[in-house]
């Protein structure tokens, strides 16, 4: 098994913070790439201009603010890693960019922000879990 291209999704949580760190980890140790993955919410299709180009404009620097530590982090990781920040839902993206980009390696956390108490796996992490053709490596 040759390990090359790790996705890293994010949400700004203290669980994407870890599995960042694991991800660092690993690509240092398997000379591997980092794909860095946010999804934000979609888009308002019900608004009209100029309240829908605000809206978009918001969303973005929303996602922008959220990725940037983690970037950060990978800058002082010193590992190669790529940026992706798109609309939709996370339990259905992650596993779609999965396939496209031909990950070798999921890292996530067990829970995003939304951190429902009781659960043992977060309900993207679960989905991704089921959806994805990869291995998953899930931190907590």
């Amino acid at each position: 098994m040759n390990i090359k291209t790790i996705m890293n999704p994010i949400d700004g949580s203290n669980h994407s913070i870890r599995s960042t760190e694991y991800a660092i980890k690993l690509a240092k140790l398997l000379d591997a790439k980092i794909i860095l993955l946010h999804c934000h919410a979609r888009f308002p299709i019900v608004l009209a201009e100029p309240y829908f180009q605000q809206a978009i404009d918001e969303i973005n620097e929303a996602s922008e603010e959220l990725v940037a530590p983690f970037i950060e982090m990978l800058e002082q990781g010193d590992v190669k890693y790529e940026v992706r920040i798109l609309e939709g839902a996370p339990g259905n993206k992650i596993p779609e960019v999965v396939k496209i980009e031909k990950i070798d390696l999921l890292v996530m956390g067990s829970r995003g922000v939304t951190d429902f108490a009781g659960l043992f796996l977060g309900s993207v992490a679960h989905q991704v879990l089921h959806k994805s053709d990869c291995p998953v490596f899930i931190t907590k």
